[in-house]
């Protein structure tokens, strides 16, 4: 197989991979919380042994990063929606560990535990779960919850030293790599009665699906030359002699 077939095949595998991540954006975009992710490509040079066999160079996907921009705060008018406004996350205690989530849109389950919409208990400060008394509750700015005029717990709203020490381990939950250490969220508020809408554009998305159909045609059409009516002129240019 011509070397250039290589590239062109290495480039289609890659621009699969990049659908597959927009599929999972566009899939998200009414998750409330969700951050959409960024890549990179790099050339792969092949080691001597392979470069004798084959005159090519390859391209592979890159790291990924995922872009923690802040979505559209909208309004909902639910007393247990909130979001933040300004860096941070929410801290919630799943069957795995402690994991950290944008997504505010909570829910009071039957003994009172103040949850996630997939049940998951959200943590106050210390990392204890809390409890709510039935009736209308209030969120205030710096996370403090109550019930009347009694308080009943305070929202525990973290950051990181930098944005790559969190991972996604589904939909609109990260998870902290070892080591890193969350802190006290500074410089920012919480806005009651709203969530954060997914920071994904759909204009943006369709764009450049668009682009990686129209660019994995292309390389299709030149590894379908490359392959047949190259080799095929060769071989029958070959023929006559």
């Amino acid at each position: 197989m011509p070397g250039g077939s290589y590239s062109a095949l290495s480039g289609m595998r890659m621009r699969l991979e990049e659908l597959d991540r927009l599929a999972a954006d566009l899939a998200n975009v009414n998750t409330v919380g969700y951050k959409t992710e960024r890549s990179s490509t790099y050339a792969s040079d092949r080691d001597s042994f392979a470069l004798m066999l084959e005159s090519a160079v390859d391209v592979s996907m890159g790291s990924k990063k995922i872009d923690f921009s802040p979505g559209l705060i909208a309004a909902t008018g639910r007393d247990m929606d909130v979001a933040i406004d300004g860096p941070g996350f929410f801290a919630i205690e799943t069957e795995n560990g402690v994991r950290y989530t944008r997504n505010g849109s909570f829910a009071r389950r039957a003994d009172g535990t103040l949850t996630t919409s997939l049940g998951d208990p959200v943590l106050g400060d210390g990392g204890t779960t809390i409890t709510l008394p039935q009736g209308p509750v209030k969120i205030a700015e710096d996370g403090t919850i109550t019930a009347g005029n009694a308080i009943v717990g305070r929202l525990e709203i973290v950051e990181f030293r930098a944005e790559s020490d969190l991972v996604r381990e589904s939909g609109a939950v990260f998870k902290a790599l070892t080591g890193a250490e969350p802190e006290t969220a500074q410089n920012m508020k919480l806005v009651s009665g709203s969530i954060e809408q997914s920071n994904v554009s759909v204009v943006d998305r369709m764009a450049r699906l668009t682009e990686l159909s129209r660019n994995f045609e292309a390389l299709n059409k030149g590894v379908n030359t490359l392959t047949t009516e190259l080799d095929g002129r060769a071989i029958s240019e070959l023929a006559r002699r």
